[in-house]
């Protein structure tokens, strides 16, 4: 058994797996995921050590030499944050000029300005949509909530009503959407076309944000009728700042690596010729990191300078971005170092044979296996990367766009209902004034609304693309 494991991890093709293997590695498979669990849940150690550790549990009760064991968690964290880490700090950098120069405020007042009665849901939706793109969810949580609170105090609105969309467009934003780290993750897991996975991924989340969104919101506001905390009434960035960018040129600079993603898929799909020429200019400016390199450097001239930023205040906004992304890069590579131990142990042909043998359709299995991993450690972001790993060997076989409605599969179970082992479940209830049997009712709902409803979304369009 011990040999079979050791093959396994050091040879480039692995041997078939027989059934005693085939319950060694699941079960292996289960203890290191138990592992992670445990440590995240009940000693509340960081993920980036439980994962660490989880992984070396995996290759030992797997019977791999733990040299073999270290150096496929290396290679996967290497890897991980060489494809991902990038564009991360990239997203950081625009995150953090767009909320310090006040454009995240001017377009949040200009579409609110817009705005009145029965619409203001639908904005908090368009607003949360915008902002969450560039930014992580946490950090959008905090730069919304204090226009969530400003908006339902003074047009005395039912705190959900309001709420209740901003944040489902932020989460939709978090686990559908490229760039943010675990919908990136996934593309680089199972080898699914970025372009057509953000294409799919804005079909998919627009329906999605709709009905999680103010639809839901609805009936949130008679299950959870509550005040706005006034204590909860923070100052907003803008508010020190003389002037700010204005409305049109943050919007573009906020897009604009969107638009250049999907240019790219475009053409890819017309042109269909790598020695085409503008094909070629097509790929270099829609690769990912040339489009949030554009954005950034497009932000300081329309973000940073309109809001009279100096040399060294900019210089002094891009390092405080990437300060606080230490932490994501180091949890996000270490889930890349398990996702490449599961997959060099043999455990993704595990589950390729489990998606044969029971006749489960290999997005429905992508999801489950998120969803279980979500309720399980409480992160989307590392049941994105995890269940990523273990699908990988689903995709070997599927079309461009069913690769990328698989990423999507597993980016809608992360979001399964977040309760209390959840980092976002307790900011909502604080920020809030909530209960925990609120926050359940309402946060935790709409989280599941999300992903079953994106979940469907992406099996049905599995069956017409």
């Amino acid at each position: 058994m011990t040999r079979l494991s050791v093959e396994m991890l050091a040879a480039d093709a692995p041997p078939p797996i027989t059934s005693a293997g085939h319950a060694q590695l699941g079960i292996a498979a289960l203890v290191g995921i138990a592992v992670i669990v445990l440590l995240i849940t009940r000693f509340k150690l960081h993920a980036f050590l439980s994962l660490t550790i989880g992984t070396l549990v995996l290759g030992a009760v797997a019977g791999a030499p733990l040299d073999k064991a270290i150096a496929s968690f290396t290679a996967g964290l290497g890897s991980t944050v060489a494809g991902v880490g990038v564009l991360i700090a990239l997203g950081a950098i625009l995150g953090k000029l767009l909320a310090d120069s006040g454009g995240a405020d001017q377009v949040v007042d200009t579409i609110l300005a817009k705005a009145r009665g029965r619409a203001m849901p639908w904005a908090m939706v368009l607003i949360a949509s915008v902002i969450g793109l560039p930014l992580f969810f946490e950090v959008g949580i905090v730069l919304l909530i204090p226009v969530v609170l400003m908006v339902a105090k003074r047009g005395n609105y039912s705190l959900m009503r309001i709420g209740v969309p901003a944040l489902a467009g932020l989460s939709v934003m978090h686990g559908l959407i490229p760039p943010h780290p675990g919908p990136l993750v996934a593309i680089d897991a199972v080898k699914a076309n970025l372009g057509v996975t953000l294409a799919l991924g804005i079909l998919v989340a627009i329906p999605t944000v709709v009905i999680a969104g103010p639809l839901f919101a609805k009936v949130a506001a008679r299950w959870v009728d509550v005040p706005v905390p006034e204590r909860m009434l923070p100052q907003r960035p803008s508010e020190e700042l003389q002037r700010r960018p204005g409305f049109g040129a943050t919007l573009a600079t906020v897009l604009l690596p969107v638009v250049l993603m999907l240019a790219k898929a475009l053409v890819d799909i017309v042109v269909d010729d790598p020695a085409n020429m503008t094909q070629r200019v097509f790929d270099v400016i829609g690769s990912p990191m040339i489009a949030l390199l554009a954005a950034v450097l497009l932000g300081v001239f329309t973000l940073g300078m309109p809001a009279g930023f100096s040399k060294e205040r900019i210089s002094s906004t891009v390092e405080k971005g990437l300060m606080p992304i230490a932490g994501i890069l180091l949890i996000v590579g270490a889930g890349g170092g398990f996702k490449q131990t599961l997959i060099d142990a043999g455990v993704g042909q595990i589950v390729l044979d489990i998606s044969k043998d029971w006749s489960i359709p290999a997005l429905l299995l992508g999801w489950l296996i998120a969803v279980a991993i979500r309720l399980a450690t409480g992160s989307a972001t590392v049941a994105t990367i995890s269940a990523a790993g273990l699908a990988a060997p689903l995709a070997a076989d599927m079309s461009s766009t069913h690769a990328a409605l698989l990423v999507l599969a597993i980016g809608a179970g992360s979001l399964f209902f977040s309760h209390v082992n959840d980092a976002g479940f307790w900011l909502v209830k604080e920020y809030f004034g909530l209960s925990v049997g609120q926050t359940i009712k309402s946060w935790s709902v709409m989280e599941t609304i999300i992903s079953v409803v994106a979940g469907a979304l992406v099996l049905l369009l599995s069956l017409v693309i």
